[in-house]
């Protein structure tokens, strides 16, 4: 069965730091691009960084120079670094394959951004 668990949010400060971690089934992370969406409050969810197989990162615009995306192919585990952070960036986080298979949704960690 396939499984992803995404951690590592919370509350955070506008200009802070927070690292988000997605654990994911072997089955699917070895042969995938993996990629970290969000939704925000009465928003569509979108794909905010994805990476290949090879490790090759794309960023959408509105998170690029701020979130850094890697992948630790023997953890199979993808992570996310979120600097520089700003109350737009409040949502709950996913991780899943890219294209998304909506059969893989996990229960996603929510990141506040507020003073």
């Amino acid at each position: 069965q396939v499984q992803l668990v995404e951690s590592g949010g919370g509350l955070v400060q506008p200009g802070g730091s927070l690292r988000l971690s997605c654990a994911a089934s072997a089955s699917i992370f070895s042969v995938n691009a993996m990629g970290w969406y969000r939704q925000a409050p009465g928003k569509e969810r979108e794909l905010v960084a994805r990476i290949t197989t090879s490790s090759y990162p794309i960023y959408a615009d509105s998170v690029k120079g701020r979130f850094t995306i890697g992948r630790e192919n023997a953890k199979n585990t993808i992570n996310l670094q979120m600097n520089a952070v700003k109350p737009e960036d409040t949502a709950v986080y996913y991780c899943n394959t890219v294209p998304n298979y909506p059969g893989y949704w996990g229960k996603g960690t929510l990141v506040t951004v507020s003073s």
